[in-house]
């Protein structure tokens, strides 16, 4: 199919292709940031690297992942996204073979900032190609799948790299999964469903409510909702092992307990999606955030033992709201504003995300552990108000 044929009703294989794509891509981009950490190890014995250098590693890639999301989005409407997120995923996976090929630091560098600008075309134009070929509930729905797809991405894109790891010299494997992603763009570019921006937006849904227009507060507020929740995911993560070593859990019981969140999360932003379908936005919002809160703050009385088995419920809520806020842009943002609209709101989660912990860390160190935990629980519960005052710009099939 050419860029000329653009779909406007789109068909079940249409939605199979977007699904398969965007699915795909998701899985693909997210296990390439998280394939980061276990490189670090092996990049610090093979450049005697010292802890500083290896955070600037990483924030190479995920900074210029979160910066660049805005920019590919402007991309897409000037080039169209088959042909913007192709050579996104190639341009990641290029990134890992020239890290592979790399024998200095500078190189090194210049490999994850090339996989990581990259990186950046996956969240605004595989979330936009979702909306395009999904409409109403059956959208939301499909944003949920979409973001449980990346936690799989997660899972198993950093396993084989350890695995491969153990069987080949580091540069080889590491080549070996980059050249994975040029074959993943060429693939995408050639199967990618061309949508028009208003497939699959039945009667200009999302730019009205009961005959009146959304008003134009209401898409900030939904992101303001986000950053919260993004920023209290990563704040609390940053403190549980903390919270954990003062009940005396060692360090494998430490990486156990954060697994149980990791695997709660993945199976939050899937049930949670479903959820939001059946009870609405504003009332899955209310019941994950509240969750949360009580859960964080039931972690600092409760037994190691009994911690960890509700380690999984928190991970459900902790990571369940995303997904609901993701479904709910679709509704707040007219179809031809909705790439630009995603890009922004993923910029916004991610910074928020990045920055928490070292604001966090400040009342931490000032306050003590106990203190920030507290506050962490207390400030998740912000959204609540928020998401009242969002309740009329969202369908009334959805809270």
């Amino acid at each position: 199919m050419t860029a000329a044929a653009e779909i406007t009703t789109p068909t079940k294989s249409d939605e199979h292709r977007a699904a398969g794509v965007a699915f795909g891509a998701h899985a693909l981009h997210d296990g390439y940031t998280d394939l980061v950490y276990v490189l670090l190890p092996i990049l610090q014995a093979e450049f005697g690297l010292g802890f500083a250098a290896l955070g600037l590693m990483k924030t190479v890639f995920s900074g210029t992942l979160a910066a660049f999301q805005i920019p590919s989005g402007f991309l897409a409407e000037r080039y169209g996204a088959p042909l913007v997120l192709a050579l996104g995923t190639a341009l990641a996976g290029l990134g890992y073979c020239l890290a592979g090929l790399s024998n200095g630091v500078m190189l090194l560098v210049a490999a994850l900032f090339v996989s990581g600008l990259g990186a950046s075309t996956q969240h605004p134009l595989a979330s936009h190609l979702i909306t395009q070929a999904f409409s109403g509930a059956r959208s939301r729905a499909a944003l949920g799948t979409y973001n449980f797809a990346g936690d799989i991405g997660k899972m198993t894109v950093p396993a084989a790299g350890s695995l491969l790891f153990l069987i080949l010299p580091w540069r080889e494997a590491v080549a070996l999964l980059g050249g994975i992603g040029v074959i993943a763009g060429i693939v995408i570019y050639l199967i990618m469903p061309r949508f028009r921006d208003d497939a699959g937006a039945p009667k200009k849904e999302s730019v009205t409510r009961s005959g009146g227009k959304v008003p134009s507060y209401s898409f900030p507020l939904l992101l303001s909702v986000g950053v919260i929740d993004s920023a209290t995911r990563m704040a609390f993560l940053t403190f549980l092992p903390f919270v954990l070593t003062a009940k005396g859990a060692s360090l494998p019981t430490i990486g156990f307990a954060l697994t149980l969140v990791f695997a709660g999360g993945a199976a939050g932003k899937l049930v949670c999606a479903w959820i939001g379908v059946r009870i609405g936005t504003v009332a899955t919002v209310w019941l994950t955030e509240a969750v949360t809160a009580v859960g964080i703050i039931a972690t600092l009385p409760l037994s190691l033992k009994a911690t960890m088995i509700l380690l999984p419920v928190v991970g459900i809520a902790l990571n369940g709201t995303s997904s609901v806020l993701y479904g709910s842009v679709p509704d707040l943002v007219e179809p031809a504003k909705r790439q630009r609209a995603f890009g922004i709101f993923y910029t916004g989660t991610i910074g928020a995300g990045a920055v928490s912990p070292a604001i966090y860390g400040l009342l931490g160190d000032a306050a003590g552990v106990t203190t920030t935990i507290v506050v962490i629980a207390l400030v998740a519960l912000l959204t609540l108000p928020i998401t009242l005052v969002l309740r009329p710009a969202l369908p009334a099939t959805t809270g």
